[in-house]
């Protein structure tokens, strides 16, 4: 009797162990703003960019067996720590998940040991409305001369998005399995559960998936935090920013502007009283780049992941609706910063990189 009596008031101290360790979040789950502060000023600012290896054309390739490729990453990471980059935006993929589950997160694992090694977290990405409606597990087609991101798909596709019911029975045990391995991994910054919602006309239509993202996100409760960064501001899509706002631990967004806009917009987003992480900016045909941006982003504490390091199959060195298929390079880089060789695309950007991530050699 005593042993059992001993039992449940362990398992009682554990529950209300529980519930104390959860009495600092809001009744939807979220972070107090106290608590995302607190974590922030623990993590310290960082800079870094939203990554993909050179070799990869998009997020299929990038994870599958027969192509990832840890030699390279290990690589880039090594040219992205010399640059003092702390943080690295990656994408995920659902449909490697569902091909080879256990070989995807031990591929996930290996990448997290890479990016330890070079002291980088990184932040990892779900969900994704951008480019190429329709996805397939397998060979995946080689890059359109001069065209933007060809060959980048959205997660989950045009066709998966057809049947809501089939649609969450299939992605609900992903975002759970990736979420209940990881959850307290150490390794890893933030997690955004859903990249552009919205984006390719799909408009509100996201919103359910949006919010059954978070909804089982916080199911697993997740020991890092949780965003879905704002990247649209029209009225169509107020409902989008406002579930986005009201969920995230942390406010993230995305602004190409010149740093004028940039700096109203974040005066804006501090009205939210949490930490600010910028995960997209720097395309140097908009007047956004790293000489005008970067210190501005630095100063004002926001966190900053400009799109694209190493030029490489993805072509976003060209501009989102300027195809050249004519031209090897544009005079002018869209986003990226190395070639494939290590050599900058402008010397002058590594030094004001290095200089605003505190790398003196």
């Amino acid at each position: 009797m005593n042993m059992k009596k001993n039992v449940f008031f362990m398992l009682c101290a554990a529950a209300l162990l529980s519930v104390a360790c959860r009495s600092d979040d809001e009744p939807n789950g979220r972070w107090t703003a106290e608590k995302a502060n607190a974590w922030y000023a623990e993590q310290g600012w960082k800079s870094g960019c939203d990554y993909i290896p050179a070799n990869a054309i998009n997020q299929i390739e990038m994870w599958s067996s027969a192509t990832f490729d840890p030699e390279t990453i290990d690589k880039e990471l090594g040219w992205a720590q010399e640059l003092g980059f702390k943080t690295m935006r990656v994408f995920l993929s659902s449909v490697v998940w569902q091909n080879e589950p256990e070989a995807f997160k031990k591929h996930i694992d290996a990448f997290l040991t890479i990016s330890d090694a070079h002291g980088i977290k990184p932040m990892f990405v779900f969900f994704d409305d951008c480019w190429d409606g329709e996805s397939a597990y397998g060979v995946q087609r080689e890059p359109k001369p001069g065209v933007h991101n060809s060959g980048w798909v959205r997660d989950p596709s045009v066709a998966v998005r057809a049947d809501s019911v089939a649609m969450y029975a299939a992605l609900e045990p992903y975002v759970k399995d990736i979420l209940k391995t990881f959850k307290d991994d150490q390794r890893i910054f933030v997690w955004d559960l859903y990249n552009e919602p919205g984006n390719s006309s799909h408009g509100v239509s996201s919103l359910p998936l949006l919010k059954k993202v978070f909804q089982w996100a916080r199911e697993v409760h997740p020991s890092q935090p949780l965003t879905a960064g704002l990247w649209k501001w029209s009225e169509k899509y107020q409902p989008l920013n406002d579930f986005q706002t009201a969920h995230s631990d942390v406010i993230s967004y995305h602004c190409y502007s010149d740093p004028e806009k940039h700096l109203a917009l974040i005066q804006e987003l501090k009205a939210y009283g949490r930490p600010l992480i910028c995960t997209e900016y720097m395309a140097r045909t908009q007047n956004s780049t790293f000489q005008n941006t970067l210190p501005m982003l630095k100063e004002q504490d926001v966190c900053a992941y400009n799109w694209g390091f190493v030029s490489g199959k993805t072509n976003t060195i060209f501009a989102w609706s300027t195809p050249l298929p004519d031209v090897v390079e544009p005079e002018l880089w869209f986003h990226d910063i190395l070639r494939q060789d290590k050599t900058p695309f402008d010397p002058e950007e590594i030094a004001v990189i290095k200089q605003v991530n505190g790398i003196t050699r």
